[in-house]
């Protein structure tokens, strides 16, 4: 028999991905709109795996869900696992996930949001357009000599740390395993998380999102910061207060923001609410900001990046299937 799988928040970008690459596996697919949560845990009943995203509420009730049901494995076709309450899926349902995807892709957009707010070219593109062709307003700074902090130094922040330094860029980094070969061989310089705030022109966020990240950057830590600092956070959303960032943005102590991703963002990333009034005051007011850019959790999105998330979802499925040790799986 084949392996049944109910894909959840799926797109048709996932399911062109998924059924593309389905052809070496082999597997049943059931695709379905909508986050997985608990009220649509039930939908996965007949599967023995269920394949969820970034904002999917895993939690102990969704879990004694899906274990009632028969699934026996939650495969996450993304890197975090912050949504999953892995002690509840203890001995019940086994996790894998995604650890890389495309680094590339996350270290390239975090760059384009640091260079558009820089040299502000989603001014200049509205303007020109209206036939405004003047230059005030839009000056910025050469990156080249500056300096940036990196907080978090896995895959995604390597890459993106050796395109700053080709770029001259003075790189701070923070992080609670230091690579010192990779900071001997860059020339960077590992640090603490207040030189970081005291020093940095730039601040980029690559860290995980745990009970000791979370709201890293709130009102203390932008008191620490410089006049002007720059933001940028392709990470997680709660690795920010939002409260905060906005208070910052106001005075003006934080110069501009790039955000992939919000703390609040499950309601509205992903999806069209253009038709919509948005009832999120917080995500409204940070739009309203012309220093500010939110994308829309897109970092990841290249065909790279859906190429190597379906191959390794279905390989982590695979081993599954046919018992055999799970490289990618996640445990409490």
């Amino acid at each position: 028999m084949k392996t049944h799988i109910a894909f959840f928040d799926t797109k048709p970008y996932d399911s062109a991905s998924f059924d593309s690459h389905n052809k070496d596996f082999g597997f049943e697919f059931h695709y379905y709109e909508s986050q997985l949560n608990k009220d649509n845990a039930v939908l996965a009943q007949g599967a023995e795996v269920v394949c969820a995203f970034v904002n999917a509420t895993i939690d102990a009730k969704v879990i004694n869900i899906l274990a009632k049901n028969g699934v026996k494995l939650i495969a996450l076709r993304c890197a975090g696992f912050n949504n999953v309450d892995l002690q509840a899926a203890k001995g019940k349902i086994k996790v894998v996930r995604v650890p890389a995807y495309s680094p590339y892709a996350v270290a390239e957009h975090t760059l384009a949001l640091m260079l558009t707010l820089n040299r502000k070219t989603h001014k200049a593109y509205s303007r020109t357009r209206e036939g405004n062709f003047a230059l005030h307003g839009l000056m910025g700074f050469d990156m080249h000599g500056k300096t940036i902090g990196i907080i978090g130094t896995g895959k995604i922040a390597k890459i993106l740390i050796k395109t700053l330094c080709a770029m001259g860029m003075n790189v701070l980094a923070y992080d609670i395993y230091p690579d010192c070969d990779f900071a001997k061989e860059t020339g960077i310089q590992y640090t603490s998380l207040d030189e970081i705030y005291k020093k940095s022109d730039i601040i980029s966020l690559h860290c995980p999102l745990t009970k000791e990240t979370e709201h890293l950057i709130n009102h203390d830590s932008i008191a620490k910061m410089k006049e002007g600092v720059m933001i940028i956070n392709t990470g997680r959303g709660k690795l920010i207060d939002t409260h905060a960032l906005i208070k910052g943005l106001k005075s003006k102590k934080i110069g501009s923001a790039g955000l992939d991703v919000y703390e609040e963002e499950a309601e509205y990333f992903y999806e069209d609410k253009s038709d919509f009034i948005m009832s999120d005051d917080m995500l409204a007011r940070l739009l309203s900001f012309n220093n500010v850019i939110v994308t829309s959790h897109q970092a990841f999105f290249t065909k790279e990046a859906l190429s190597n998330i379906a191959q390794t979802t279905l390989e982590n499925i695979k081993d599954f299937v046919e018992e055999k040790p799970l490289v990618n799986e996640v445990k409490a």
